[in-house]
Formats: C-alpha cells, sequence, structure tokens
C-alpha cells in the first residue's frame, strides 16, 4: 500500500493537500505526488533549497501565466526566490491562482505548510501553520524517533511551546502521551485547520517494531481528534492506515423458524444481543449500531446502559437488504470500514474482530472475511468504505455476500470452525450450548 492508497485520495481528484508538522512531511508530500501522473506542489513557508531537487520542473514565479505555459507532466514545483539557503514561499494571491488552475486541469495541489528545520517533533508558533483556508486536507506529521529522547531544541523545533502545550518540562525523556498531547491540541497538531479538510495524523519514523507498536498504540487516541491515522516508515515503505471501523449488528430478522426473538435468547445469563455488543466493544467498534425490527424496543431495553445506537428498520419484511441499508445509512462520513456481526452468533470472540481490522490496515481491502479451514467462508465480514454505494443498493434478502463477485476478497485465515455456526433453530441453539457447556 502506497499513500495515495493509504490517503484515500484519487490521482487525478482536483484536491489541495497541506502537509504540517515534523518528521518526514516534505517526504510524505513528494512521495505523494510521485504516486500521482502529475501533481502542483507549492509552499505557504520557506523551506530548504536542495529539496527543489525532488521535483521534476521548479517554477520561480510570481505569475500564473507562467505556470500555464509550462509542461503539467509530472512534478511542477512552484516558488518565490531564493534566500540565503531558503526558498521563500509562493505569495497568498498566486496560491489561490495555483488552487483554482490545478483544478480546471484535474490535478492535485500539494502545499507544504509548515517549517520544522529537519527535527522529528515541533509546535507552532503564533504565526504558523500557515494553511489555506481552502485545503481539502490536512496531513500532519510527527516523527517517532523522539520519543524517548529528552525534550531539548535539538530534538523539537519551538521545544519551549512544545513544552507549555504539552505540560512537560524541558530536558525531561518524550514520551507517547506528551506527542499526542501536542497533536491533538488546538494550538498544536490541530491548529489553523479549515472546518471542511480532512484531518489526517501521519506518524512517521516506526523504524523499530517497538516504534511501530507505540505508533499503533497512538493511533486509538489520535483517533479522537482525526479522520485518520498513518504509521509508517515512508524510507523503508512501510505503512498502516489506521481508520475507524464501525459495527452493524443485524438483529431485525423475523426468527421465523426459531419460533422467538433469537437476539434476545439466553447466553451466560445474557440475551444473544447484549453479548455481542459487549464484545463488539471490547473490540474498539465505533461506532456501534443495531438495526431492530419488530422486536426493537425490547432489544434497545436489552442494551440498557451500553453505548450502542438502536436503530428501528419499519421495512424489515422485505429482507436482510433493508437491515444493512439502514445500518450503513447510519454511519458517519469518516468512517473507514464496517464489521457486520449477526445477532445469532454471541459466541464470536473479541480476537476475531480485532483480527480483521489489523488485517484491513495492512492494504485496505474492499472485503475481509475469515476462512476456516482453508475453504469454509464464515462471519463476521468487513467492508470497507469503498464498498458502502453498493451495499446501500441492495435489493430484497439479499446480503453483503453478494458482492463478493464483484470485489476482490481478502480471507483471515482462522482456525476455529465456531465461526461457521448459527442458530437458526432451536436444535442449533442446544447444539451451540452444548460445544460452549453452557
Amino acid at each position: 500500500m502506497n499513500l495515495l492508497q493509504a490517503l484515500r485520495i484519487q490521482p487525478q481528484a482536483a484536491q489541495t493537500l497541506a502537509f504540517t508538522g515534523a518528521g518526514g512531511k516534505t517526504t510524505a508530500l513528494f512521495q505523494l505526488a510521485r504516486q500521482m501522473p502529475a501533481a502542483f506542489v507549492a509552499s505557504s513557508t520557506h523551506f530548504g533549497a536542495w529539496q527543489s531537487a525532488m521535483a521534476d520542473l521548479h517554477l520561480i514565479t510570481d505569475n500564473i501565466e507562467d505556470v500555464k505555459a509550462a509542461a503539467r507532466r509530472g512534478v511542477t514545483l512552484i516558488s518565490g526566490g531564493m534566500e540565503d539557503e531558503r526558498i521563500k514561499p509562493v505569495s497568498a494571491r498566486l496560491l489561490d491562482e495555483l488552487r483554482r488552475f490545478a483544478r480546471a486541469e484535474s490535478t492535485p495541489l500539494l502545499v507544504e505548510a509548515d517549517g520544522s528545520r529537519q527535527k522529528p517533533l515541533k509546535a507552532p508558533a503564533a504565526h504558523e501553520p500557515p494553511i489555506p483556508d481552502f485545503a481539502d486536507a490536512v496531513i500532519y506529521v510527527l516523527g517517532l524517533s523522539a520519543l524517548g529522547a529528552p525534550l531539548t531544541d535539538e530534538r523539537v523545533h519551538r521545544a519551549e511551546i512544545f513544552a507549555a502545550l504539552s505540560g512537560w518540562t524541558m530536558g525531561r525523556i518524550i514520551l507517547p502521551e506528551a506527542a499526542l498531547r501536542v497533536a491533538t491540541h488546538p494550538q498544536g497538531g490541530l491548529k489553523n485547520i479549515p472546518a471542511q479538510a480532512r484531518k489526517i495524523a501521519l506518524s512517521n519514523q516506526a523504524d523499530t517494531p517497538q516504534l511501530q507498536s507505540i505508533g499503533g498504540q497512538m493511533a486509538q487516541s489520535l483517533l479522537g481528534a482525526f479522520d485518520s491515522v498513518l504509521v509508517a516508515n515512508l524510507k523503508r515503505g512501510s505503512l498502516q492506515a489506521i481508520e475507524r471501523c464501525a459495527g452493524v449488528v443485524l438483529a431485525a430478522g423475523e426468527s421465523k423458524r426459531f419460533g422467538e426473538c433469537k437476539a434476545l435468547l439466553d447466553w451466560q445469563g445474557k440475551p444473544f444481543i447484549r453479548q455481542i455488543v459487549e464484545t463488539a466493544l471490547r473490540a474498539r467498534l465505533e461506532p456501534l449500531v443495531v438495526v431492530a425490527g419488530r422486536d426493537a424496543a425490547r432489544i434497545e431495553s436489552a442494551l440498557a446502559g451500553l453505548p450502542a445506537q438502536v436503530i428501528y428498520n419499519p421495512r424489515y419484511e422485505l429482507g436482510q437488504s433493508e437491515s444493512i441499508k439502514a445500518g450503513v445509512a447510519a454511519l458517519p462520513k469518516n468512517v473507514g470500514s464496517a464489521i457486520f456481526l449477526l445477532a445469532d452468533q454471541p459466541h464470536i470472540p473479541a480476537e476475531v474482530l480485532l483480527a480483521l481490522q489489523e488485517f484491513h490496515t495492512r492494504e485496505l481491502p474492499a472485503i475481509v472475511a475469515p476462512l476456516v479451514q482453508e475453504e469454509r467462508r464464515a462471519n463476521p465480514v468487513l467492508f470497507d468504505r469503498a464498498t458502502f454505494d453498493d451495499l446501500l443498493a441492495l435489493q430484497g434478502d439479499a446480503g453483503g455476500r453478494t458482492l463478493f463477485s464483484k470485489y476482490r476478497v481478502s480471507y483471515l485465515p482462522w482456525h476455529d470452525e465456531a465461526l461457521t455456526l448459527d442458530v437458526d433453530t432451536p436444535a442449533d441453539y442446544a447444539r451451540l450450548k452444548t460445544r460452549y457447556n453452557i
């Protein structure tokens, strides 16, 4: 997976992407630009003269006509003049003209909107970061290599401001908590991000297994403030994309073969539905949506006190597709994927839900399903947001498996055949209880 895929950017989409922070933002910017057929690159702040060598063409101009006249394949850098060993930013006027021209040409505009003096961490001064107010996405970069080092000017640009935002003292060893406090502070990593822009945190320099693990742990906290989090070693091409994974529990079935509501059957002293929701919460599925039919009131009562949203599906008699559509429609835009759980599988462990999510972070496949004994597909199944429009178009009693023929399905090997079990009849229920000594 490359940055283009991880950031969910269409290579010919006319978006403006701003890069802030420290710890590899210029590397990230030009790496992303290289993954596109063509890209304009500009800066709203000074940057090193040596960095211009990363572009195919460097135009020093304040005239949009010069840009229009130049070749537009590859990476075109537009900047102001030279000042010592630094290159001046373009004017605000030219940057706005570049934005409009890039849109007309269906070409992305990538803007370096921060300076960090080649240090892995930074905190913004009063005038920083100069993010264009028309940015469609802001990628905030932080360098994990600073963790474990003392908080000094050697490792952190504007170290005293960093100390004030994090509550750290100068010279104290930088822990993940300090980096998180600055990254999620309104005057830190979130500063000056336009309201309409997607917010992405890029934890770079995960150069060791330990730092990669720390980056993954930090991602869960960063998702409270950012729409997605990337954990990367950009120099080696290692990349994970961590996004919100929702849970959708399908509990609107009529249970005709069983004779009573299966979602409310007993499982070790709890209703099936409560056991399933508690498992989903342990697996950090967020948000969690339960789609119910005629038993919605009883299901909602069974989930009292749990952070799950119960949605009534008035069209439950028309088949499973209506419940899937209701669940997908209830998800916020910043959800990257959703795991669909069945209300008659209370035995599904949190471990498989976590494994599906971890698998998805590697390549963002469209569909991830467990595979038991190398040949049997099982539930639950994870669907990437790329499939949501097709899920919303389902009709009748069709489920998500109808999309297996349209998208390439990635399989997660799993060695517990219990994932293939569900409860359709009282006999199934008895067998399941016997299996788990209930």
